[in-house]
């Protein structure tokens, strides 16, 4: 039988380990919204209209098939791609209408 002091060091462990994947998740958010920008950036100096629905699809079924393939639900991948892809479009917006003037910085 494992003591209360051992389990609750066990757990800090994996919870330690937790939040260093965390970490990883949330940079990598932050590293997909910064090429989200210059693909804005790219999109406005090429008079490229925002929405990409095709593009969409594409990222959906992508992650469809990575959860298939490793046992994560579906339903959850494609609730999570809808609010990346929500951020991502909300962010290419602001940099798409972004004014002349700020688009110098």
């Amino acid at each position: 039988m494992t003591t209360t002091s051992s389990a609750e060091a066990g757990l800090a462990d994996l919870r330690a380990e937790l939040d260093l994947i965390d970490a990883k998740l949330l940079d990598t958010l932050k590293t997909r919204i910064d090429i989200c920008v210059r693909i804005a950036e790219f999109k406005r100096e090429h008079d490229v209209p925002m929405m990409q629905p095709h593009r969409i699809g594409i990222v959906q079924e992508r992650a469809a098939r990575f959860g298939a393939e490793h046992g994560v639900d579906g339903t959850f991948l494609r609730r999570l791609y809808e609010l990346i892809i929500e951020e991502t479009c909300r962010v290419e917006d602001l940099v798409i209408d972004a004014p002349a003037a700020d688009r110098a910085s």
